[in-house]
């Protein structure tokens, strides 16, 4: 089994990261794969004919998106660690894919090509010849294709992933306060566990350890895939990609009804329709520009709220994501899907095995 090991000093800089890239990678590929959990199956369905248009109308498109949904070794072209960490911009990773030359593009295509998905076997002989992949620029045509399908796959709903992504972070930031990178990094992945003071197992395959330089190791939340890669750039640089708590429910959530009498006779109109609008975490502009209200009147409602404990902010970079305590749950008499014991079932689970930069098989 491979070991990503770090040095004490790369282990006191590994961080979380947010990855654009990798959330529109994981949507394509739960989108390509066939038979969808059941937890996105009304948007895989909403979103499948576009992609297939995508695909049927250039065989370039076609071949790229087959192979990376039916191989276990995602190609280096595209697994790429997100440079700037939560503020990482999706222009900022596609200029890094523009960067492959041809022939590394190539050869990690090939790689990916020899390593077939066990459950997509058929569906990537289809591919793996590379028959598809014609004429030149390779990089420029894949970052032209991959801003195509954030724009139409991910752009839309970003805001709400964005929320889910940042409270898995918030939520695993705080375990490494108290319990160090282990707690943190438990049931992250079936096949990624800690191993002794300073080395991470991330798969069944064996293969060669990786040092981790002393920038140290990116964590990488995703909303929609069912496995987990390993994201390599130069050397010493590693990301892994995993999937975020509560990501089964994310592409399940429903408008909510309108706010109750009772609970705006109580707490008022506004700070009603705040508490549901917080079925989902979000930031006071999020908020404001979802009830159509300024940031000012949004602001003195989380405060009012706030002290009377039904609401509570959590800093991530820069931003103050709030959610309600299970107290607002109660008095808007819902709960959040996947909050607390339940939140763990939730995460998809993962069957087979892992190498660098490979996906999981969907569980």
């Amino acid at each position: 089994m491979a070991a990503l090991r770090l040095s004490p000093l790369a282990l006191s800089r590994s961080r979380f990261a947010l990855s654009p890239l990798a959330e529109t990678l994981g949507t394509v590929i739960a989108l390509a794969r066939p038979g969808p959990a059941p937890w996105f199956a009304a948007w895989h369905a909403r979103h499948l004919p576009a992609l297939t248009a995508v695909g049927d109308a250039d065989p370039f498109a076609r071949g790229l998106i087959g192979l990376v949904s039916s191989t276990t070794w995602l190609p280096r072209c595209v697994a790429i660690p997100p440079p700037d960490g939560l503020r990482t911009t999706l222009a900022d990773e596609l200029a890094a894919v523009r960067a492959v030359p041809d022939a590394a593009f190539r050869a990690a295509l090939e790689t990916s090509a020899a390593h077939p998905h066990p459950g997509h076997a058929v569906r990537h002989h289809r591919h793996r010849d590379l028959a598809w992949l014609t004429g030149h620029a390779w990089a420029d045509r894949t970052a032209d294709l991959l801003q195509a399908l954030w724009r139409t796959h991910v752009a839309p709903d970003w805001t709400r992933r964005r929320t889910l992504l940042e409270r898995d972070v918030a939520h695993r930031a705080g375990l490494l306060a108290t319990r160090g990178w282990p707690g943190a990094l438990d049931q992250m992945s079936r096949h990624s566990t800690w191993e002794g003071p300073d080395a991470i197992r991330f798969g069944r395959r064996p293969g060669p350890d990786r040092v981790i330089g002393d920038t140290g190791m990116l964590f990488v939340p995703v909303s929609l895939a069912t496995g987990t890669w390993l994201c390599e750039g130069p050397p010493g640089h590693y990301a892994q990609v995993y999937p975020a708590r509560g990501a089964a429910t994310v592409h399940a959530v429903t408008e909510h009804a309108a706010p109750g009498r009772a609970l705006a006779r109580l707490v008022g109109t506004g700070r009603a329709g705040l508490l549901h609008a917080l079925r989902q975490p979000a930031t006071s502009t999020e908020l404001a520009a979802r009830l159509q209200q300024s940031l000012g009147t949004v602001g003195g409602h989380l405060a009012v709220l706030r002290d009377a404990g039904l609401v509570v902010g959590t800093r991530v970079g820069r931003r103050v994501v709030y959610r309600r305590t299970e107290r607002g749950d109660l008095l808007v008499g819902d709960a959040e899907p996947d909050r607390g014991h339940a939140a763990d079932g939730l995460n998809p689970a993962p069957r087979g095995e892992n190498g660098m930069s490979a996906t999981d098989p969907p569980g």
